[in-house]
C-alpha cells in the first residue's frame, strides 16, 4: 500500500507501539485484502470518503479495535457487522443510516447495573427520578464508544441512541444501542423460535392429516374389499341356488316326464309274460323242427335201420295212428252231436 499525505487515494499510517494506524482517503470502496495482510491495523480510518456501502468480507477484518467511518454515503452496514467484536470505537457520523443489522448486538455488552437501571429503561423513566444508584462496569464490554449523529435514523433508534456531543453521551449511546440491539435479537429469536415452533407443529399437523388420510385410505380400501368379496359371495350363493333350483326342476321334470312314459305303456308283468310266452313257443318250434328233421333223417336215408331211427319211426307210427284215432273220435262225436 503506498504511503503519503493528500486526499484521494493516499494512505497515511502511524505505528503507536504494537498498533498501526491507517487513514483512507479518496475511496469509493475498501481494500478489504489488503487491510486484512496488516493484522496490527487496530485502527482504521476511513472518514471523509465517497462509500455507499461496505463489503461483506469487510466483518473479515477481526482485529479493528477503532474504526472511523464519518462522513461517507453509507446506507447500511454488513449484515454479520456483529463479527468485528474487537471494535470499542466507531463513529458513524454524517451518514444515510436508517437502522443497525441485528448482529451489531454481537459486539460484546457486558454490562452490570442496577434493577432501578432497567426498570428505568424499560419504563422510559428519566433514572434521575428515582433514587438509586446505577454503575456500570465496562471491563467486559468491547464496544465502548459510538455516534451515530445526522443520521436519518428509524425515530426509535435515534431515541435510544441520543446525543454524542461529548465522550460521556457517546459512551451512553453505545451501551443503550446494544442493549436495544439486543432486545431486537432477543424479539427476532423468540420470532424465529414461534416460526420454527409454528412450523414445527405445522408439520406435525400435516403429518398427522397425512396419516389420517393414509388411514382413511386404509380403511376404504378395507371396506371395498369387503364389499367386493361380499358381493361375489352373495353372487356365488346365487349361482348356486339357481343351479340347485334348475337341477330340481330337471330332476321333477324327469320325474314327471317317467311317470307319464310309464302311464302311456303296458303294465310290465303282462310284457314280461308276453315274452315269456314267445320264449316257450320257439322252443317248441324249436323241438318240432328237431323231431321233424330226425324222422326224416330217419325215414329217408340210410339211417332208417340204425336203432335209434327204429325207434323214431316205431314211435312216429305210434303218434300217427293215435292221432288218427283222435279225429275219428271227434267226427263220432260231431255226428252225435249233430243228431
Amino acid at each position: 500500500m503506498a504511503r503519503g499525505g493528500g486526499k484521494s487515494g493516499s494512505l497515511k499510517d502511524k505505528l503507536d507501539g504494537n498498533e498501526l494506524d491507517l487513514s483512507l482517503c479518496g475511496l469509493s470502496e475498501v481494500p478489504v485484502r489488503e487491510l486484512a495482510a496488516l493484522p496490527k491495523a487496530t485502527v482504521l480510518d476511513l472518514s471523509c470518503n465517497s462509500l455507499v456501502s461496505l463489503p461483506s468480507d469487510f466483518c473479515s477484518l477481526t482485529h479493528l479495535v477503532k474504526l472511523d467511518l464519518s462522513k461517507n454515503r453509507l446506507q447500511q452496514l454488513p449484515v454479520d457487522f456483529g463479527r468485528l467484536v474487537s471494535l470499542q470505537h466507531l463513529d458513524l457520523l454524517n451518514n444515510r443510516l436508517v437502522t443497525l443489522p441485528v448482529s451489531f448486538a454481537q459486539l460484546k455488552l457486558s454490562l452490570h447495573h442496577s434493577p432501578v437501571e432497567i426498570l428505568s429503561r424499560l419504563l422510559g423513566t428519566p433514572s434521575s427520578l428515582l433514587v438509586f444508584h446505577s454503575f456500570y462496569s465496562w471491563e467486559n464490554q468491547n464496544l465502548k464508544w459510538l455516534d451515530l449523529k445526522d443520521n436519518p435514523l428509524d425515530p426509535v433508534l435515534a431515541k435510544v441512541a441520543g446525543d454524542c456531543l461529548d465522550e460521556k453521551q457517546c459512551k451512553q449511546a453505545a451501551v443503550r444501542v446494544l442493549q436495544h440491539m439486543k432486545v431486537i435479537q432477543s424479539e427476532q429469536d423468540r420470532e424465529r423460535q414461534r416460526k420454527l415452533q409454528a412450523e414445527r407443529e405445522m408439520e406435525k399437523k400435516r403429518e398427522a392429516e397425512q396419516r389420517a388420510r393414509e388411514a382413511q385410505e386404509r380403511e376404504l380400501r378395507k371396506r371395498e374389499k369387503a364389499e367386493e368379496k361380499e358381493r361375489r359371495r352373495r353372487e356365488y350363493d346365487a349361482q348356486r341356488a339357481a343351479k340347485q333350483e334348475m337341477e330340481k326342476k330337471t330332476k321333477k321334470e324327469t320325474v314327471q316326464s317317467r311317470k307319464l312314459a310309464s302311464s302311456s305303456r303296458p303294465p310290465q308283468p303282462a310284457r314280461h309274460k308276453h315274452s315269456w310266452s314267445r320264449s316257450v313257443l320257439r322252443a317248441l318250434l324249436l323241438v318240432l323242427l328237431c323231431i321233424l328233421c330226425t324222422l326224416a333223417v330217419c325215414k329217408l336215408t340210410e339211417l332208417q335201420h340204425q336203432p335209434l331211427c327204429v325207434s323214431v319211426n316205431t314211435l312216429y307210427e305210434d303218434v300217427v295212428a293215435a292221432v288218427q284215432n283222435h279225429k275219428t273220435l271227434q267226427n263220432m262225436l260231431q255226428q252225435n252231436s249233430q243228431q
